[in-house]
């Protein structure tokens, strides 16, 4: 299922490949993010075409709206949204913290000092969800009916969409958590991991054989992580997940991973969750990362920032008006070979849905060669 190509000598950082019933994903990979079965405002043409392997989608929202059983008359999320690469979902946990305590804390899974404030603010918001140790129970955020997804549902909901790699069902705390409620959250996701795995049906879904991966939770206390990955690399996952909010300084995101990997198998591979910052995906995958979600390319390339070699690019900017360059020199994208960036920053100026969509295919296109360059490097003992 997963094979180790080649190790990095200066670091845990390793190139391989894991092979799923939709074909092969050669890591380190970036998948984008496609919550609502599409990545907004990009084809599925178009993604085969920058040469991205894999995309994931969001189990909550596809269980809400079309529905899980929708999916499987369409005969999967393949058929459904007219993919053929692989796909994964993740377990539906992420949006017990958002809409649980990430709501009520106001905060994403690393906080700062705005964070902080919000927090204060929100003290007092009301909650559509509530976790228990049968599962969660919560309101849509559509209409506001009742539904319940525990750890059964999530492998049912997960075997009706089709997806190539799925997630057990956990909990995820908020970066202002404390030690115990993070204990008690991590326990709750072991227990709930025993449950996943339990009802897990190895090739009873319209992809045939799907892989299970467990998900290493502790926030950003280094007991609870060493604990977690001892706990749920000793269980028969097929990989892992680094999941959980990694405390209130992006700083601590780096020792968190370490303890978070401390105690996984090294055959097989590592995903972390939502995390997307350039930055924060070198430092992981020289950590045995091997493979990363995370909405952040396409939400900024759809608001008007894209990424480049030399940081963040503000499309919106004046300065751009005149600017006949594209926005990356030397870059192969659609975008980059065919506009330059005054012309992608009229069209924002414009209120115009192009402008998003061609900054969007820059940044997937940037973040897949930033990864394909990483595997080369690894590869030719350079990274």
């Amino acid at each position: 299922m997963f094979k180790i190509l080649k190790k990095s000598k200066k670091s845990r950082a390793r190139a391989g490949v894991i092979n799923t019933p939709h074909g092969p994903i050669h890591t380190p990979a970036f998948y984008p993010v496609g919550t609502k079965a599409t990545v907004k405002g990009i084809t599925p043409m178009q993604l085969n075409e920058m040469g991205i392997e894999a995309v994931l989608c969001n189990t909550y929202h596809l269980f809400l709206r079309p529905g899980d059983k929708v999916v499987k008359k369409f005969g999967g999320l393949h058929k459904f949204m007219n993919w053929p690469k692989p796909i994964i979902t993740d377990s539906g946990g992420f949006q017990v913290f958002s809409l649980g305590l990430g709501m009520e804390h106001g905060a994403s899974k690393i906080a700062g000092p705005e964070q902080e404030a919000k927090k204060k603010r929100n003290g007092d918001v009301e909650k559509f969800a509530k976790i228990t140790e049968d599962g969660v129970y919560f309101r849509s955020f559509l209409d506001g009916s009742k539904h319940f997804i525990g750890p059964e549902e999530s492998m049912k909901i997960q075997e009706n969409l089709g997806a190539d790699i799925i997630f057990a069902f956990d909990e995820c705390t908020s970066p202002f958590s404390d030690y115990e409620y993070t204990k008690e959250a991590m326990e709750r996701t072991h227990r709930w991991a025993v449950r996943s795995l339990k009802a897990f049906s190895r090739g009873s879904s319209v992809v045939g054989r799907q892989l299970l991966f467990g998900i290493v939770q502790g926030g950003e206390f280094k007991d609870l992580r060493l604990e977690s990955s001892k706990f749920i690399g000793a269980m028969d996952f097929d990989g892992f997940g680094i999941g959980g909010s990694f405390g209130k300084f992006k700083k601590n995101v780096k020792n968190i991973l370490d303890y978070s990997v401390e105690h996984l198998p090294e055959n097989k591979p590592k995903h972390l969750l939502g995390i997307g910052s350039v930055e924060d995906i070198v430092e992981a995958i020289r950590r045995g990362i091997d493979t990363f979600d995370c909405v952040t390319p396409t939400r900024l390339g759809r608001n008007g920032t894209a990424l480049t070699n030399k940081g963040n690019l503000n499309m919106k900017s004046g300065r751009l008006a005149l600017d006949k360059k594209s926005i990356e020199k030397g870059c192969g994208c659609y975008t980059c070979t065919n506009f330059t960036r005054g012309y992608v920053r009229h069209l924002f100026q414009s209120g115009e849905m192009l402008a998003g969509i061609l900054t969007t295919i820059h940044n997937l296109y940037f973040m897949e060669k930033l990864m394909v360059s990483i595997r080369r490097d690894i590869l030719n003992n350079k990274f």
